[in-house]
This record gives structure tokens, sequence and C-alpha cells, in this order.
């Protein structure tokens, strides 16, 4: 049975399971899509619903308007969402998608009175730290260089001119988006939060991970990983398995 918002353009829901009792928010990576949580979506057990969004300006969707600011895309994200809550939501974010989920989970609880199942920041420091970066004032060589440098992108893509010429706008956008993102204090979220982190990440340190602690009342663990900021490819089984264990716990 379909759910009533599957038509939505901000979701893909690849492996429906109607009768989940929570389900589980995938949010990208500066230039990535939906089809990266692919795997995440196949491994969880029936008992978690994976939702996965897709931002504008990509795949499908990308002859839309770009969103180059974290505040707007967190509100697009959020309403879209708001169909999906008749079950508890859990926000799973790798970088970008790190900040994005804290974004969403508080105009959830802000607006909603919604408190995430969960909050899962991946590969991104606390919205309380702070770096200037400047990826998104590069030109198209530079930011060429640094998405092959993160080691996201897969090689046989950055090496065809059609397909790069159809993601930089996109990825650009993105990367504008998280680096320009300034934190606004205020109260700490009320969910669970997990952050994950590589020990040879180049854009965020254990340290930097360790501060998500700051941003909830409720408990907090930390998880890091071998590897650099995609992590999560070497170890994609460690990473669904604290996730299932996490949802599946509740």
């Amino acid at each position: 049975m379909n759910h009533p918002a599957d038509d939505d353009r901000w979701i893909r829901r690849f492996h429906p399971r109607p009768d989940a009792a929570v389900r589980l928010v995938c949010l990208p990576h500066a230039g990535g899509s939906a089809s990266y949580f692919l795997p995440v979506s196949r491994a969880m057990p029936p008992s978690v619903d994976v939702l996965c969004v897709q931002y504008p300006g990509r795949q499908d969707r990308r002859a839309e308007p770009l969103v180059d600011n974290v505040p707007d895309l967190a509100d697009q994200v959020f309403a879209a969402l708001l169909p999906w809550t008749d079950r508890p939501l859990a926000l799973f974010g790798h970088s970008l998608g790190a900040t994005l989920a804290f974004e969403v989970a508080r105009r959830l609880e802000r607006q909603k009175g919604l408190v995430a199942a969960g909050l899962f920041a991946s590969g991104r420091r606390a919205p309380s730290t702070h770096r200037t970066e400047t990826v998104h004032l590069r030109d198209d060589d530079g930011l060429i260089a640094e998405i092959r440098g993160l080691s996201g992108t897969d090689d046989r893509l950055l090496g065809d001119e059609e397909i790069l010429r159809m993601i930089l706008p996109a990825t650009r956008a993105d990367y504008r988006a998280a680096e320009t993102y300034a934190y606004e204090p205020g109260e700490a979220l009320r969910c669970p939060l997990s952050a994950l982190v590589g020990d040879d990440d180049p854009k965020v340190t254990v340290d930097e991970a360790a501060a998500w602690a700051d941003h909830t009342e409720g408990p907090f663990d930390l998880r890091v990983f071998p590897g650099g900021h995609f992590y999560l490819a070497d170890h994609q089984a460690a990473v669904i398995e604290a996730l299932t264990e996490r949802l599946t716990a509740r």
C-alpha cells in the first residue's frame, strides 16, 4: 500500500515498509543525492521505513532551482516530512546532511512538538563549532579538486565532462549552504543524538564531533571509525549496524 506522500518530489522510498514502527530520514552530503543511501534502505529491518531526501537540482530534479542556504532547505525538508509524521521520525545526515538534520529536528520540536526518535550526525562538526571555509568560492577546477580529495564521488563520473557540468552547480550550491551556515543558539534538542566520524576526516576532528553532545538533553554517544570524510564507504556494515541497534532498541 502506498503512502499518501509517496509521489512527493522530496522523498525517495526505495523499500517501503508500511508496518514499520519508525521512519529513518536520510539526508545526503553536498553534491549527494537520495540514491547514496540505497544500501542503508536495503539493509534496514522491517521495523524501519527509510525515507531518502532528494534535494533540488540533481538527478530527476536537476531542472528545479537550487537552494543554497541551510535555513530555506531545512524549511522545505521539514514541510515535505510533515505527511510522514504518523510514525516517529529519526534523522540520519552526512556532512551537510547532518547540519540539515539538526535544523529539521529543531523545527519538528519547536513548531510541532515532535521529538525525533534519534538524530545521527555523520561527518560534520557540531553546529556550535566554527571553521572559515570558502570552497564554494573556488573556480570549477578548485571545486573538482575538493571533490576528488574527499573521495566521495566515483572517478568515472569526474572524468565525464557532460556529467561534471551537470553536478557542479548543485555541488557548489550545497557547499555554499554548508559553509555559510550560521548556528543560532537556542534550546537543546530532547532526542537521542549519535555523532559518527572518521578519525582522519579533514572536515571534522573527533573533538568537533564530540561537541554535538552540547546540542541535546537526551542520550549522546560518539562513534569513531577509521577513515576520512567518506569513512562510510569502508564501514558500511558497521554504520548500518549502529543505526539499526539504536532504532530497534526503542
